[in-house]
């Protein structure tokens, strides 16, 4: 190439770079949509020759829909959201969304082109999750539409709305988890299948502690405080985020009775990554209680991630589990069964149908799990067809595996008799104290723990083995200390220890008395994060998960438990009641509440939330009465809706107040006040919120600073889900979690 046509090239690029607004901005937008550039970036060209081949070759999508198929890949994903369910609010937010929202957005052109209604999924119960095309470019350019987009991020904020892709809703469904169910997930972060999960174990909101739970698992320990801030807006007492490798994850114990057992789990969702995935898939099926129910998961289409991991598993289980026909399990989803039959390609495009046909020199690249069993009749009982897999062009979502699996009897390798004593020819390993002991002695992990359990020895004398550990260690009751760092070889920060209240603790007396308790109130279930000092936080979990802690504190890193339900106020000893109430978990706590309890107004309510710190006598003469013989400290004040006045808001409100000497406050994240004015009819626009009318943070609204100078895992939480989030005050950060 000449000198001249160099120039002239370099001439055109900069014509196709240059922004709107110079001379010539319309026309050059024209010639950079044209030649594929974007904003100075070359657009991406969706083609892959050797993709279209491997997949056409194996026949996964339909005959006649090939182009169909190609079009929905290099398209973008519609935008999903979903209205948790468990929350009472959930009606509310739904009634708001069809009434208001979509409505306003019906016959609303951008640019000359009509705005597509967002539409639900026909899939979903109850119409609790929509999909729509608007991009965030499009949000911005009507008021109507950057309302809306104002709605979405609050309300997701709150824990109300989650935004999701539609077909990663899929795996929580068919788990068909229930409130006493154990439940595992096992590689869970970002955390939006995690949070559906939370919602079923919560589907009666009248019940404040489901006997089941959620251990949320992830190998990454910075993806690990993600999934605490997905988790933590739901405010749940039945969650504990653990940082492990999901291949290796411990076998945990449980006190039964005054019996260590072994905890196996009820459902357990293997949302598999793009590595180890037999490994995880066996792992999570080793734990799995008889009748339980896994379900295995990619967001590949390739049926070497898929059915050649379900064939192999399943093949090593030797009929301990089974695939499970969910055909008829979500009506309006469209699938394709499973595959029986396929062929592994390499990258330079060679094939082979069956492990014969490799050469050894790829035998490291591909192994005999990655294609299908040879036998016929063991192939036809395996039911592959049963796996679901989920196409885009379909119902314009992403491409999707599931498979359901029903475990039907122990796996082979856990049921065979544990051997005596003096039948193996090798002695065994002597079993060391744990934790480290001032002798210097090693602490067991649960890799040794595992080695034995996974080469034949039954559970009973695994238990008897785990109760001698523990037994000879030197464990401080209540105390649940981070794992001994040198055998777990695990990163990231290091957590405080989970401390229960202990039942003599002078502490509890004032806030039983002050708050008027129940005596069902479960106070052996209330922990702090600290050993020495004044304790300034009070957490509280469900007694399956204190369950859990008390009894596996060495054999797992958990990163995060429990919701916060008291919080020491720094003038708190001048009442009588050191501790106020905490937002985060006054759902949780409320059953139990006797006392400081005034019913509001709905004006009340706006009032409250809308006000900095109003007079009282500014409240309704109902809520004055109430509020002017009580003590100053924190209170509940209680909103319940009159089914008479139907238009009006119709779930309960509870929130945490304080009774000053002449006025009332809320302590509420800011979130929460925006969710509870929306739907009260009030909308509060984001010029409104910047001028710092009516909205403030509870940083700002707490009687004197908190006095907590550790940084929490939450505001991490906050930092990792955005590099520019800030928190939102004392309230806002939800789980016990308050590490060095």
């Amino acid at each position: 190439m000449g000198r001249r046509a160099r120039c002239r090239r370099l001439q055109q690029q900069q014509q196709q770079r240059r922004p709107e607004g110079t001379e010539d901005g319309a026309e050059g937008a024209g010639k950079r949509h044209d030649a594929g550039w974007e904003g100075g970036y070359p657009e991406i060209v969706k083609e892959n020759k050797l993709f279209e081949h491997y997949y056409q070759e194996l026949k996964i999508v339909p005959e006649g829909e090939w182009d169909q198929f190609m079009e929905a890949l290099r398209e973008p994903l519609p935008a999903t959201l979903r209205i948790t369910g468990y929350k009472s609010h959930a009606k509310e937010i739904l009634h708001c969304l069809k009434n208001k929202y979509f409505k306003e957005l019906e016959d609303l052109e951008v640019d000359g082109q009509k705005v597509e209604v967002p539409q639900p999924l026909s899939w979903y119960p109850e119409e609790l999750a929509w999909h729509t095309n608007l991009s965030r470019k499009i949000l911005r350019k009507s008021p109507q539409l950057e309302k809306f987009h104002q709605f979405l991020v609050s309300e997701t904020e709150s824990g109300n709305i989650s935004r999701q892709e539609a077909v990663s809703m899929i795996p929580p469904l068919l788990l068909n988890a229930h409130p006493h169910h154990k439940i595992l997930d096992m590689c869970a972060a970002p955390g939006s299948k995690t949070t559906q999960l939370i919602e079923m174990l919560h589907a009666d909101m009248n019940v404040p502690f489901p006997e089941g739970f959620v251990i949320a698992n992830d190998v990454d320990n910075k993806r690990c405080y993600l999934l605490v801030h997905q988790a933590k807006r739901l405010s749940s007492p039945c969650i504990m985020v653990v940082n492990h490798d999901a291949s290796s994850i411990p076998r945990l114990m449980i006190d039964v009775n005054g019996k260590k057992e072994v905890l196996f789990y009820d459902r357990i969702l293997c949302d598999v990554p793009c590595s180890l995935q037999l490994r995880i898939a066996t792992r999570g099926a080793e734990q799995l209680v008889e009748g339980g129910r896994m379900v295995y998961s990619t967001c590949s289409l390739n049926p070497i991630e898929d059915e050649a991991v379900i064939a192999s598993l399943l093949e090593k289980s030797e009929g301990a589990l089974e695939l499970a026909d969910v055909s008829s399990e979500l009506p309006g989803l469209k699938w394709m069964p499973g595959l029986t039959q396929w062929k592994v390609m390499t990258k330079d495009g060679q094939w082979f149908a069956e492990w014969d046909e490799v050469p050894h020199s790829r035998h490291t690249q591909i192994r005999p799990t990655m294609f299908p069993p040879k036998d016929p009749e063991k192939l036809q009982a395996m039911h592959l067809e049963r796996c679901l897999r989920i196409l885009p062009h379909h119902q314009n979502t992403g491409g999707f595996f599931v498979a359901v699996l029903v475990k039907k009897s122990s796996m082979p390798w856990n049921k065979r008799p544990p051997k005596l004593q003096g039948e193996s020819a090798k002695p065994r390993d002597p079993v060391q104290s744990s934790p480290a002991g001032p002798t210097g002695e090693k602490a067991v992990g649960p890799s040794e723990l595992e080695r034995k359990l996974d080469t034949g020895i039954g559970d009973a004398e695994i238990v008897q083995r785990t109760e001698d550990l523990e037994n000879n260690g030197n464990k401080k009751d209540g105390v649940c200390g981070p794992p001994p760092s040198k055998k777990m070889k695990l990163f990231g920060f290091k957590e405080d220890p989970f401390v229960f209240i202990p039942e003599d603790d002078p502490l509890f007396p004032p806030i039983q008395k002050f708050y008027a308790l129940d005596p069902s109130f479960p106070r052996m279930n209330l922990l702090t994060r600290t050993t020495e000092g004044k304790k300034r936080q009070l957490y509280m979990v469900s007694k399956e998960l204190r369950n859990v802690l008390l009894n596996n504190s060495e054999r797992m890193k958990v990163i995060n438990t429990g919701i916060k339900v008291w919080c020491r106020n720094s003038s708190g000893e001048e009442f009588d009641c050191a501790f106020r109430l905490a937002q985060e978990g006054i759902y949780t706590l409320y059953p139990f509440i006797n006392s400081r309890i005034i019913t509001v107004s709905l004006e009340d309510v706006k009032i409250l939330l809308t006000q900095e710190n109003p007079f009282l006598r500014k409240l309704s003469s109902e809520t004055y009465i109430q509020a002017k013989d009580l003590a100053k400290g924190s209170v509940v004040l209680k909103y319940e809706p009159d089914p008479t006045k139907p238009d009006t808001l119709q779930c309960p409100i509870v929130l945490c107040g304080w009774r000053g000497k002449a006025s009332m406050r809320t302590f509420v994240p800011k979130n929460e006040r925006l969710h509870y004015l929306r739907m009260m009819g009030l909308e509060v626009l984001a010029e409104k919120r910047k001028e710092g009318t009516a909205l403030m943070d509870e940083s700002a609204a707490t009687s004197g600073p908190l006095e907590d100078d550790k940084v929490s895992a939450d505001q991490r939480a906050e930092q990792a889900a955005s590099p520019d989030a800030t928190s939102t005050g004392s309230d806002s950060a939800g789980g016990a979690t308050v590490p060095r």
